[in-house]
């Protein structure tokens, strides 16, 4: 099927626009789906995003030639019909809709299927080809509910009033995802963030995401942030600016924390598996509900979600793309 969309190590060509689906190195015409760096880059001679999306990677990586594509609204490129329509992954992500040659293809970019405040819900759509990722495709990786886990952390935090709890959250998406659901659970109370996460907060909010007040978690005396929860990027836990905070409890928010020898690595004492990604159950229901004459699997377990297509009599490949896991982004 589909002579007119190759799969290359390097991205998805769209051999009649001449263009490529989140390329991992710089091609003249790039269509972005999110601005997570596995999926986006500099260097592009031009990119269609979303305008979340185009602000993002002109904040993270100075990319500057670019169309904004409101979700939901087709243009033309070489004869190929192209939408964006929501992913539900971290703001501005998209999935791309592509009809040409009287087949309509669906790449999904990264996705989740559980509400976020922060950005609008996957959208399923219908195809012949569904090009979805597996970050956790594999039957172990069933996540719990949200609330659940935030829970966690506010009587982890509520019961050491003397300590503070310092969680590591992916700098984009996950951190502003984490705030606003500690605010749905009733928290109000100021929480402080490292400063790496500063410029990434602020854009959020420039579009509308909500986040209560935030502090500075540098310049600080401890005893400031007794009580409080802080925010860092992952890398950030282990390292020598967490130890002017108050006896901390090290908490990470991922999907991997399911895995507890990824939170013994990390040193993690309160794991919580809050995910962007969609979960076993979420991937394979997603592929029965688009219901594609073909399903196309990338950048995560391929294997072992093509065999479950295989079992139910679905055809199914698996896509070797490079650079498509960032253990942190989970």
């Amino acid at each position: 099927m589909s002579h007119w969309i190759e799969p290359h190590p390097t991205g998805i060509h769209v051999r009649p626009a001449n263009a490529w689906i989140d390329p991992s190195v710089p091609r003249e015409r790039a269509l972005v789906t999110h601005g997570h760096a596995d999926h986006a880059r500099g260097g592009h001679g031009h990119v269609w995003a979303t305008r979340e999306t185009l602000s993002i990677m002109a904040l993270r990586y100075g990319t500057a030639s670019g169309t904004a594509v409101g979700y939901g609204e087709p243009f033309r490129m070489g004869g190929v019909s192209i939408r964006y329509v929501p992913a539900g992954h971290v703001l501005g992500s998209a999935q791309i809709v592509l009809e040409h040659a009287g087949e309509r293809v669906v790449v999904t970019g990264d996705y989740k299927r559980r509400p976020d405040p922060t950005c609008l819900p996957f959208e399923p759509v219908p195809c012949d080809i569904f090009v979805t990722e597996a970050t956790f495709g594999l039957p172990v990786f069933r996540h719990p509910d949200t609330e659940s886990e935030v829970d966690r952390l506010l009587a982890t935090l509520h019961a050491n009033p003397e300590r503070c709890v310092l969680v590591g959250a992916y700098a984009l998406g996950k951190a502003q995802r984490l705030i606003c659901e500690l605010r749905a659970r009733g928290h109000h109370e100021p929480v402080y963030i490292h400063g790496a996460l500063e410029r990434m907060c602020d854009l959020y909010r420039s579009f509308g995401v909500e986040m209560g007040e935030l502090r500075p978690a540098t310049g600080l005396p401890a005893k400031a942030m007794q009580g409080a929860i802080v925010v860092a990027p992952p890398s950030a836990l282990n390292d020598r600016w967490s130890r002017r905070l108050p006896d901390p409890i090290t908490a990470m928010a991922s999907g991997w924390m399911r895995v507890r020898q990824r939170a013994r690595q990390r040193n993690v004492e309160l794991p919580l598996v809050i995910s962007d990604h969609a979960d076993w159950d979420e991937l394979t229901g997603t592929i029965r509900e688009v219901a594609p004459t073909e399903t196309w699997i990338t950048h995560g377990r391929e294997e072992a979600l093509a065999h479950w297509c295989m079992t139910h009599q679905m055809r199914a490949r698996a896509l070797a793309l490079v650079g498509r896991e960032d253990e942190d982004e989970g």
